[in-house]
């Protein structure tokens, strides 16, 4: 049976996601490395407060992925495929082998700072839930202005959609939804647009950075959340990374691409457990689990039992 390891973008974090991890070697580790990379405790990084930056937040789901991920291979498990969701890309390509962990915190440091910095206020996110992507895609014609954008950001599900612009464009978009049924228009827990034409710029800049950086074909499959495809060319990784913030996120596409290729076990990374919901619905019959609320030792019974019928 083949396993998907899934890391989540923001939206999912939560204050304390960093203390939370097993106390294990292999995760304090790389909390440590990652603290040297930076210059600065990244526990410092996961309160309330400064989780309020988006800085600390990609930070966070970064170290939080890989940390988990690498505690699970000390144990002996590992995936067949990786795929993460926005910021989730970068642990995807760290745990692939494609990417080193120091460029990964080098650069999602600046990631966060690029996007703050674009739009520090009045922009964000929202989720669409309960209408169908040709309808949502009418209402932003009928909304977006220069003056006030909003765009498609992901594609969740067939009826989970998420938006992304200025907040008066993205209430307006979400008063149609309603009217038009609806079952949940509301704003995410994200500051800035990402996923649309508004942080092009900003994503330029990043593939500058990435320009210096050395990338190595995956060892583990790569499925990009951009294109719903395995990506192995170390170019076409670059690109993958730098550009992300700026592309339409087809979740939905990404996990089908894996059901598709043969994965029956989904695996959702620290934090959270909001893939694992999504998983369901296209795993189906499958295996999904969430690391988070899970023991390890159980955890760790279950991905050993499958990878050895799998054999």
């Amino acid at each position: 049976m083949s396993a998907l390891w899934a890391f989540p973008g923001q939206g999912a974090q939560q204050p304390g996601m960093l203390r939370g991890l097993p106390d294990e070697p292999v995760v304090q580790a790389c909390l440590e490395e990652a603290s040297d990379v930076l210059g600065e405790s990244v526990l410092e990084l996961d309160s309330a407060d400064a989780l309020r930056s988006t800085r600390s937040v990609q930070l966070c789901l970064l170290l939080a992925g890989v940390g988990a991920a690498r505690l699970l291979m000390t144990r002996d498990v590992r995936p067949d495929y990786v795929a993460g969701l926005s910021i989730g890309s970068y642990p995807a390509a760290v745990v692939a082998g494609a990417l080193e962990f120091a460029d990964a915190v080098r650069l999602v440091a600046l990631r966060g700072e690029l996007m703050q910095q674009a739009y520090p206020s009045g922009y964000g996110m929202s989720a669409i839930l309960g209408l169908d992507l040709t309808t949502l895609e009418r209402l932003l014609a009928e909304v977006n202005r220069p003056e006030s954008p909003v765009f498609l950001a992901n594609i969740n599900a067939e009826n989970q959609l998420v938006i992304a612009g200025s907040h008066s464009a993205m209430a307006g978009v979400a008063e149609r939804a309603r009217v038009l049924g609806a079952d949940m228009a509301k704003p995410l827990a994200v500051s800035v647009p990402s996923h649309c034409p508004l942080l092009a710029g900003p994503a330029a800049q990043l593939a500058e950075a990435f320009a210096n950086v050395s990338l190595l074909r995956p060892r583990v499959r790569y499925l990009s959340a951009s294109s719903a495809r395995l990506l192995s060319d170390p170019e076409q990784l670059r690109d993958d990374l730098a550009y992300n913030m700026c592309r339409i996120v087809d979740w939905l596409g990404t996990l089908q691409s894996a059901f598709e290729r043969g994965v029956r076990l989904h695996l959702e990374l620290p934090p959270g457990g909001v893939l694992s919901g999504l998983a369901r619905r296209v795993f189906e019959p499958g295996i999904v689990l969430a690391f988070q609320g899970s023991r390890l030792d159980s955890l760790d019974a279950v991905l050993r039992q499958e990878v050895n019928r799998s054999r």
